[in-house]
Protein backbone atom coordinates (compact mmCIF):
# COMPACT_ATOMS: atom_id res chain seq x y z
CA UNK A 1 0.00 0.00 0.00
CA UNK A 2 1.32 3.46 -0.75
CA UNK A 3 0.62 6.47 1.40
CA UNK A 4 1.31 10.02 1.30
CA UNK A 5 4.58 11.21 2.36
CA UNK A 6 3.43 14.26 4.08
CA UNK A 7 0.77 12.84 6.63
CA UNK A 8 3.76 10.72 7.81
CA UNK A 9 5.60 14.28 8.38
CA UNK A 10 2.67 15.52 10.03
CA UNK A 11 2.13 12.47 12.47
CA UNK A 12 5.74 12.88 12.90
CA UNK A 13 5.56 16.43 14.14
CA UNK A 14 2.54 15.58 16.35
CA UNK A 15 4.54 12.80 18.07
CA UNK A 16 7.60 15.01 18.71
CA UNK A 17 5.33 17.74 20.33
CA UNK A 18 3.91 14.91 22.34
CA UNK A 19 7.59 13.03 23.63
CA UNK A 20 8.68 16.87 23.84
CA UNK A 21 5.79 17.22 26.20
CA UNK A 22 6.25 14.00 27.89
CA UNK A 23 9.97 15.22 29.21
CA UNK A 24 8.80 18.62 29.99
CA UNK A 25 5.78 17.48 32.75
CA UNK A 26 7.81 13.70 33.37
CA UNK A 27 4.15 12.15 32.51
CA UNK A 28 3.86 8.12 32.18
CA UNK A 29 0.75 8.82 31.71
CA UNK A 30 1.46 10.99 28.37
CA UNK A 31 3.87 8.16 27.32
CA UNK A 32 1.24 5.71 27.80
CA UNK A 33 -1.24 7.52 25.44
CA UNK A 34 1.76 7.93 22.71
CA UNK A 35 2.38 4.57 23.37
CA UNK A 36 -0.88 3.55 22.27
CA UNK A 37 -1.03 6.05 19.00
CA UNK A 38 2.30 4.41 17.84
CA UNK A 39 0.62 0.46 18.68
CA UNK A 40 -2.66 1.40 16.82
CA UNK A 41 -0.34 2.48 13.65
CA UNK A 42 1.61 -0.52 13.78
CA UNK A 43 -0.87 -3.06 14.31
CA UNK A 44 -3.91 -1.54 12.37
CA UNK A 45 -1.97 -0.04 9.69
CA UNK A 46 -0.73 3.92 9.05
CA UNK A 47 -4.52 4.33 7.61
CA UNK A 48 -6.33 3.88 11.12
CA UNK A 49 -3.56 5.78 13.03
CA UNK A 50 -4.66 8.47 15.04
CA UNK A 51 -2.35 11.10 13.77
CA UNK A 52 -3.12 9.83 10.08
CA UNK A 53 -6.71 10.26 10.44
CA UNK A 54 -6.30 14.04 11.57
CA UNK A 55 -4.35 14.54 8.79
CA UNK A 56 -6.83 13.15 6.37
CA UNK A 57 -9.65 14.63 7.57
CA UNK A 58 -8.36 18.50 8.98
CA UNK A 59 -5.41 18.65 6.75
CA UNK A 60 -4.76 16.94 3.52
CA UNK A 61 -8.85 18.37 2.16
CA UNK A 62 -6.56 21.56 2.28
CA UNK A 63 -3.87 20.58 0.08
CA UNK A 64 -3.25 19.53 -3.20
CA UNK A 65 -3.10 16.11 -4.36
CA UNK A 66 0.70 14.56 -3.15
CA UNK A 67 2.86 14.41 -5.88
CA UNK A 68 4.55 10.96 -5.10
CA UNK A 69 3.33 8.46 -3.25
CA UNK A 70 5.71 5.92 -1.08
CA UNK A 71 5.39 2.57 0.35
CA UNK A 72 3.64 2.27 3.94
CA UNK A 73 6.57 -0.50 5.10
CA UNK A 74 9.25 1.79 6.45
CA UNK A 75 6.81 3.76 8.53
CA UNK A 76 4.60 0.84 9.57
CA UNK A 77 8.03 -0.84 11.18
CA UNK A 78 8.74 2.12 12.86
CA UNK A 79 5.49 2.52 14.15
CA UNK A 80 6.10 -1.15 15.64
CA UNK A 81 9.57 0.45 17.38
CA UNK A 82 7.29 3.01 18.46
CA UNK A 83 5.24 1.45 21.31
CA UNK A 84 8.30 -0.78 22.35
CA UNK A 85 10.50 2.49 23.27
CA UNK A 86 7.29 3.68 24.88
CA UNK A 87 6.51 1.24 27.27
CA UNK A 88 10.21 0.69 27.98
CA UNK A 89 10.04 4.41 28.87
CA UNK A 90 6.17 4.52 30.66
CA UNK A 91 8.33 1.64 33.06
CA UNK A 92 10.97 3.73 33.73
CA UNK A 93 9.00 7.04 34.62
CA UNK A 94 6.41 4.94 36.31
CA UNK A 95 9.21 2.98 38.65
CA UNK A 96 12.38 5.43 38.76
CA UNK A 97 14.16 3.44 37.63
CA UNK A 98 16.37 4.57 34.50
CA UNK A 99 17.97 1.62 31.95
CA UNK A 100 20.57 1.21 34.43
CA UNK A 101 18.78 -0.35 37.30
CA UNK A 102 19.71 3.07 39.19
CA UNK A 103 16.87 4.70 40.93
CA UNK A 104 16.80 8.04 40.06
CA UNK A 105 16.11 10.64 42.63
CA UNK A 106 13.29 13.24 41.57
CA UNK A 107 14.47 15.79 39.66
CA UNK A 108 13.39 19.48 40.54
CA UNK A 109 11.44 19.92 37.28
CA UNK A 110 9.69 16.86 37.68
CA UNK A 111 8.91 18.17 41.31
CA UNK A 112 8.08 21.61 39.57
CA UNK A 113 4.99 19.66 37.36
CA UNK A 114 3.89 17.29 40.49
CA UNK A 115 0.09 17.93 42.00
CA UNK A 116 1.21 17.23 45.09
CA UNK A 117 1.57 19.61 48.16
CA UNK A 118 4.73 19.09 49.27
CA UNK A 119 6.28 19.95 45.26
CA UNK A 120 4.14 23.08 45.65
CA UNK A 121 5.46 24.08 48.72
CA UNK A 122 9.16 23.54 47.66
CA UNK A 123 7.99 25.42 44.17
CA UNK A 124 6.88 28.22 46.57
CA UNK A 125 10.03 28.17 48.42
CA UNK A 126 12.50 28.68 45.47
CA UNK A 127 10.58 31.32 43.85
Amino acid sequence: MKVDPRGQRFAAALSALVLVLVLITGSAWLLGAQAVVFGIGAVFGLRYAPYGLIFRWLVRPRLGPPRELEDEAPPRFSQWVGPVISVIGVVGYATGVTPLGIVAPRSRSRRLFSTRPSACAWAARCM
